[in-house]
């Protein structure tokens, strides 16, 4: 009888919910999706300059991504998932 109220009192509970956890991989997808937007437009050859560094794209664009993802980040850990 101990044994059973034990392995009862023993059950573990997740910290989130799927709810959370679905946040949480949105979240992710966009921070992934802003470094992407990020990366790229240098030159293989160090003596020529490639203006495309500086395009709307790398220095707005996916910046703004990337914070945006880190919000959702917050938002899914603030989240109560039992709340109706």
């Amino acid at each position: 009888m101990g044994e059973q109220k034990r392995k009862e009192a023993a059950k573990t509970e997740f910290v989130f919910g799927k709810k959370n956890y679905k946040f949480m991989l949105i979240g992710l997808a966009v921070i992934a999706l802003g470094f992407i937007l990020m990366s790229g437009g240098g030159s293989d050859d160090p003596n020529v300059f490639n203006p495309e560094i500086f395009s709307w794209r790398r220095i707005r664009l996916a910046p703004g991504l990337v914070l945006l993802g880190f919000a959702i980040e917050v938002y899914a850990i603030l989240l109560n998932p039992n709340k109706k």
